[in-house]
């Protein structure tokens, strides 16, 4: 079909692969049909290229077309990773492809870490690596074959008339699609630029491993990721294709990147491209043995991180890098992009129908793009904030390094290279067969026998504030379960500071008695673990319903004052607070510390002051709740006032060889709140006063908050206190698993892990964790009557699932 009489405009950006107008003001969906025989393709990448091989393969009938504006052997990059997973993907779906790569391929296992001239190395990974080109022109030549219409030069159509005359449009143009844009009321983007430079470079000799070097300047870290993806042609002159500068080397990716900060302070934004090219050779020539690196159009960028709400309109659906990107440092762009196409083809031939094809494409794929970006974004994060770990040895920053993304674990690490992994278990001082979750670990003159918390959870099951049964059951359970320390809920120091009438206090002798009961069965019945007090008043978030009967909701009777740092309410609906006057907080302040002697005499090993969740000292410390204009509110130092009044008065009457914790939330997740600078801060503030601890939680301060939430989606922020601040952290949220916990403490992000829901789940989850890792030691202790179940039972076989896609030859 010739090219249409249509005037594309000119590119919004020149990365863009296909080119797009502005869409109606209302965009309506574009027709569909229920089987797609004519289908277009914006953007010739890989994700378009295969998506158009795949299609066709499956119905040879299809009329396809793809639209590239660039050349055939146009690329931006050099080397492309795939992992084994692709590649079985690629393998069922099409042999021919799969056998293509096969043969280009360059394989190895190991990783390289070079920190402060010493030299990691860590094997059993497996990757799998080829020159972009080369991956380019096998798809060609895929296509070609399959009799898919390749346009090359060309700019694409617009969208709006692709959509007329197709039944299905694909847009593969890239992360700064033109498509995406052009209907961007539709697909509503979002688009968030981070803070690392970065430039995409090669070198003409191959690394042995994938190569993690660190240079420390004068103007600050900067860092190379190379990997290799050509080796050295034995005859330099292979049949299968044009020769190159790599066929007598090899050639490897070689990617440099550093702070924004650093990049302007080295003086790289007044360098031209060669200047820059040279300057990077210099800073990595060990690692480049003093070879020089070469460009093509490189120049420094930075990542940008896309997220759509929607991934299709009508018959147009979005493909790869135009529906979402992930960093490079897990090398995941094209893995998506290539599974995409898999995806796509696939539900094209188990649904009836192109709206239902789309919708189950995007049910299948955003959960699997969704966990892919999240530990893109850890590991985009960790070398943002590389800074932070260099003090460590350079053994465990090693460790670090490969767990930074939460994919690469301690328990899957030390399958890939127990030497590796058993070296930093030595290093951290581990003895022999002891997991990192069960060394000991010291808070003033308490020893915890292990690493895990149980933590804090509001039961809402207390009578006028005395625990009963339920609570000795609940909290006697977790006791008995095996961890380190166990928590109590939120306990409030007067009846005006309960959340709900549930909850449980320690403002009078009752209470007291109550909770001496439940600490003495703990003590008697599961020795060696220590219980800990959590103390807190409720502020504007007080009286409210139980969680089960309306989370947040206030009560429909019954309602009692609510005072804190400043008269606003929580949310729409809420009660307003009393702004408390001074006398109110020398009341307040005398609450804590009588309620702290209390569960003194109650016997508690541990205590914590609950500065977080918008309660009300975190009230106090946030910008977005305090809006005070005396000495306890304006600045960081004036909103931290009152609540280290109220530590200081609690450490003066709590004994002082027992530690004193402080949980504070590290961002209130919205505009204008605590900032991850302010918890430092904050931090510090509490190690001054004497804390033991800072237990970094996160949120809850305001309702309208938007959190980033995701497994131990937390955990960055009590790393960055736990190194900047120089104090203990117990890391919490979304920590679900033991190999979680034991990744988290031998990586050095944490001391201590506090783990919620799994503990509901499983009252006995430490005792487990030991059981599952074959852990039999001081750690951990099962209880006598438990002893018979101390082994894991055997479970039923699960089979591998089926392949995703299937075709004959």
């Amino acid at each position: 079909m010739p090219t249409p009489a249509i005037q594309p405009t000119p590119a919004a950006n020149s990365g863009a692969r296909g080119t797009a107008r502005p869409a109606p003001t209302n965009p309506q969906p574009p027709a569909t049909t229920s089987h797609p025989h004519r289908i277009a393709i914006i953007g010739g990448g890989p994700g378009g290229l295969y998506a158009a091989a795949l299609l066709k393969r499956l119905d040879p009938t299809r009329e396809i077309t793809v639209w590239e504006r660039n050349a055939p052997d146009d690329t931006f990059g050099f080397g492309v990773v795939l992992s084994d997973e692709t590649l079985g993907g690629i393998e069922h779906a099409d042999p021919t492809v799969y056998e293509a790569l096969q043969h280009d391929f360059i394989r190895w296992d190991d990783i390289d870490i070079v920190h402060r001239n010493t030299r990691h190395t860590s094997g059993g990974h497996g990757f799998a690596a080829l020159g972009r080109r080369r991956l380019l022109q096998i798809l060609h030549e895929r296509c070609h074959a399959l009799g898919v219409e390749l346009r090359f030069r060309t700019e694409a159509p617009y969208p709006e008339w692709l959509c007329e005359t197709y039944d299905l449009v694909i847009a593969a143009d890239g992360v700064h699609s033109g498509t995406r844009a052009a209907y961007a009321e539709v697909f509503r983007p979002s688009v968030e630029e981070h803070r690392c430079r970065y430039i995409w470079l090669a070198a003409d000799f191959a690394f042995e491993a994938f190569r993690f070097e660190i240079a420390e300047t004068e103007h600050g870290v900067m860092q190379l990721h190379g990997y290799p993806y050509a080796r050295p042609s034995p005859d330099h002159h292979p049949s299968t294709r044009p020769s190159g500068p790599h066929d007598q080397f090899g050639a490897s990716t070689v990617i440099v990147e550093m702070r924004e900060e650093v990049w302007r302070s080295a003086g790289f934004a007044e360098l031209d491209a060669a200047e820059s090219i040279d300057r990077c050779a210099k800073l990595f020539a060990d690692a480049l043995g003093g070879r020089p690196l070469r460009s093509n159009n490189s120049t420094w960028t930075t990542f940008r991180t896309v997220v759509n709400e929607r991934w299709s309109h009508g018959n147009l659906v979005l493909l790869g890098d135009a529906a979402h990107t992930a960093h490079f440092s897990i090398g995941s762009g094209t893995k998506l992009a290539v599974e995409d196409a898999l995806a796509l083809a696939a539900c094209l031939e188990e649904q009836p129908d192109l709206e239902r094809v789309l919708a189950a494409y995007e049910e299948e794929r955003r959960p699997v793009v969704a966990s892919t970006q999240r530990a893109a974004r850890a590991s985009l994060e960790w070398f943002e904030n590389i800074g932070l770990h260099l003090s460590q040895p350079t053994r465990q920053f090693a460790f670090n390094l490969l767990t930074r993304s939460r994919r690469v674990t301690h328990d899957n690490l030390r399958l890939r290279d127990p030497h590796f992994t058993g070296a930093v278990e030595r290093e951290f001082g581990c003895p022999p067969g002891t997991p990192p979750m069960f060394t000991p670990f010291r808070l003033r003159g308490l020893t915890l026998r292990n690493r895990v918390v149980v933590s804090p959870m509001d039961m809402y099951s207390a009578a006028d504030g005395v625990p009963g049964d339920f609570h000795l059951v609940h909290l006697g359970a977790r006791a008995l379960g095996g961890a380190g320390l166990v928590m109590t809920e939120m306990v409030c120091v007067s009846p005006e500071g309960r959340i709900t009438p549930g909850c449980a206090g320690l403002w009078n002798s009752r209470q007291a008695d109550a909770w001496r009961r439940i600490v003495s069965f703990a003590h008697t019945q599961a020795p060696g673990t220590a219980i800990g007090v959590q103390l807190g008043h409720s502020g504007r978030k007080g009286s409210t319903k139980r969680m089960w009967e309306g989370i947040d909701d206030p009560l429909d009777e019954g309602n009692w004052p609510l005072v804190a740092a400043s008269p606003v309410p929580y949310k729409p609906g809420s009660q307003t607070p009393r702004e408390l006057s001074r006398a109110q907080l020398t009341d307040i302040r005398e609450q804590f510390a009588s309620a702290a002697a209390r569960a003194a005499r109650s016997g508690f090993d541990l205590l914590e002051l609950h500065c977080a969740h918008g309660y009300l000292l975190s009230g106090f410390l946030s910008p977005l709740t305090n809006h005070r204009t005396d000495r306890y509110g304006g600045s960081l130092d004036g909103r931290l006032r009152f609540p280290l009044e109220v530590f200081d008065a609690i450490r003066a009457v709590w004994p002082e060889e027992r530690p004193m914790t402080v949980r504070i939330s590290a961002t209130d997740w919205a505009d204008g709140g605590t900032t991850a600078e302010d918890a430092v801060a904050i931090a510090r503030a509490f190690a001054a006063h004497g804390a033991d601890a800072i237990d970094v939680s996160t949120g809850q301060v305001v309702a309208d908050e938007h959190p980033a939430f995701g497994r131990s989606y937390q955990t960055p922020f009590a790393d960055r206190i736990r190194h900047e601040a120089d104090v203990p952290v117990i890391a919490v949220g979304a920590i679900s698993s033991w190999d979680d916990v034991n990744s988290l403490i031998l990586a050095g992000r944490t001391d201590l892990c506090a783990l919620a829901r799994p503990h509901l789940y499983d009252p006995h989850w430490t005792l487990h964790a030991a059981a599952e890792q074959g852990y039999e030691g001081p750690g951990v202790t099962w209880p006598a009557p438990y002893r018979a179940g101390s082994r894991r039972p055997n479970t039923g076989r699960a089979d591998a699932p089926k392949p995703r896609l299937t075709l004959s030859q």
